[in-house]
């Protein structure tokens, strides 16, 4: 057993990486030993408590919803995953991220508790998520915001009771833990579900195992398109009508446009409804017009960037830059991981790329470049450049990019961070 670290985050994040002997274990048995330990399951986490699973658009939707409860008075915590360029981007507590000391104390609390009595052996995940939370309850905000990482009804987070349940899309991904199966995989995620809690739906395209979930748990349903809606409003605005706990139909009309996903934005605005805020338009306009999520549709320049890893996330991309025609070349940076899709993620952006760089990244689970480079091949794109990491692959194309071209950064998390510590870099 490796010894206990001293006080140093890094320290603390090696040790959990190391004292379990897989990466993912999926199951609430463990978790929940110790979440009842260190007293989270003797308590409640936060007056309101908003759990968001989903294949894709988690992380814009909590970023939303944190963003306007935020504008509406209320503190807010926000625990996601992964992060970008640091571990402290996962914990949130009233929009700054948490400090060393606030999660070093969340794990030695929980390494305290995990060693008394039997010892129970905690993932990487599941030590960091019961840390943050066990910091949220010491903050007690008057929301709690929290992501689903992996599927919903064994996730380490769904030990937490929510008091509204969010499903953003289900879609492939992770096949090797939730596999193949999309009515399997609508019923692991509607797993967060409570009865008597509502459950928003933020897809008009999902499973009939997500209803059904919802149904014999006895969570009411809120869904995109049918109970809550948005549509287009004149210079890239938009209206939103939704339903309240008490049966009004409220409305919001001339929101700006975040940028993000317009279902994920009516799903946040929904969801804090649900939770029984009572929106305010100049509050909501504000929230939505200074939000930027790293990461998500973040445009540095001429580069954009985005984590889309799956061909669902692919597909929304090439649709939204699509509706932004520029007058020079598209060209797509793409790295990903060896266990994603990677024939789908290119299939979707194939139209959109003029001239694609394939990278490698560093790891034991990453694709090569010349792997990325054959599959695009395959498909009647032009592959300009393969690099061995994603930042010489920007190098590369730094240097030929013409004023009016665009650059798309996407295929993991990895890939982002290594272009967003790049850009970091370049402007020191």
């Amino acid at each position: 057993m490796p010894s206990i670290p001293s006080r140093s985050l890094e320290a603390w994040l090696d040790y959990m990486e190391r004292i379990h002997p897989v990466g993912i274990d999926l199951g609430l048995d463990r978790v929940a030993e110790v979440a009842r330990r260190i007293g989270l399951l003797s308590q409640r986490l936060a007056p309101r408590v908003i759990t968001v699973a989903g294949t894709n658009g988690k992380g814009s939707t909590v970023a939303m919803i944190e963003a306007l409860a935020r504008a509406h008075g209320l503190t807010t915590a926000a625990y996601t995953s992964p992060h970008l360029m640091r571990y402290n981007e996962r914990l949130r507590i009233d929009g700054d991220e948490a400090d060393d000391a606030t999660l070093i104390a969340g794990f030695e609390a929980v390494e305290a508790a995990r060693l008394s009595d039997d010892p129970v052996s905690l993932t990487y995940f599941e030590a960091g998520t019961l840390a943050a939370l066990w910091a949220i309850a010491r903050h007690a905000p008057d929301l709690a915001v929290l992501e689903v990482g992996l599927g919903g009804r064994l996730d380490a987070v769904n030990v937490i009771d929510a008091d509204v349940a969010v499903i953003t899309t289900i879609a492939l991904d992770h096949a090797a833990f939730l596999g193949t199966d999309l009515a399997g995989i609508g019923r692991e995620k509607a797993g967060i579900m409570r009865a008597g809690s509502p459950a928003i739906l933020g897809s008009r395209e999902l499973p009939d195992s997500v209803r059904q979930y919802a149904k014999a748990c006895g969570a009411p349903v809120l869904a995109l398109g049918q109970e809550f809606r948005w549509q287009a409003g004149a210079s890239g605005r938009f209206d939103w009508q939704g339903s309240a706990v008490d049966g009004a139909l409220p409305s919001l009309e001339d929101l700006p446009d975040p940028g993000l996903p317009l279902d994920n934005a009516a799903t946040a605005l929904q969801a804090l409804t649900a939770a029984g805020v009572v929106l305010d338009p100049v509050s909501c306009r504000l929230a939505l017009r200074e939000l930027q999520v790293p990461g998500r549709m973040q445009w540095l320049g001429q580069w954009c960037l985005d984590v889309g890893h799956n061909p669902h996330a692919a597909g929304y991309l090439a649709e939204r830059l699509s509706t932004q025609p520029c007058r020079g070349r598209t060209w797509v940076l793409l790295g990903m991981l060896a266990d994603k899709d990677a024939d789908g993620v290119i299939e979707a952006l194939a139209k959109l790329a003029d001239g694609w760089v394939a990278v490698t990244l560093a790891g034991e689970r990453t694709r090569a470049a010349a792997d990325l480079a054959r599959r695009i091949d395959d498909r009647g794109g032009h592959v300009a450049y393969q690099a061995e990491s994603p930042e010489a692959g920007a190098e590369w194309l730094s240097g030929r990019l013409a004023p009016d071209d665009r650059v798309l950064v996407c295929g993991s998390f990895f890939t982002v961070a290594a272009i967003l510590a790049w850009k970091q870099a370049q402007a020191f």
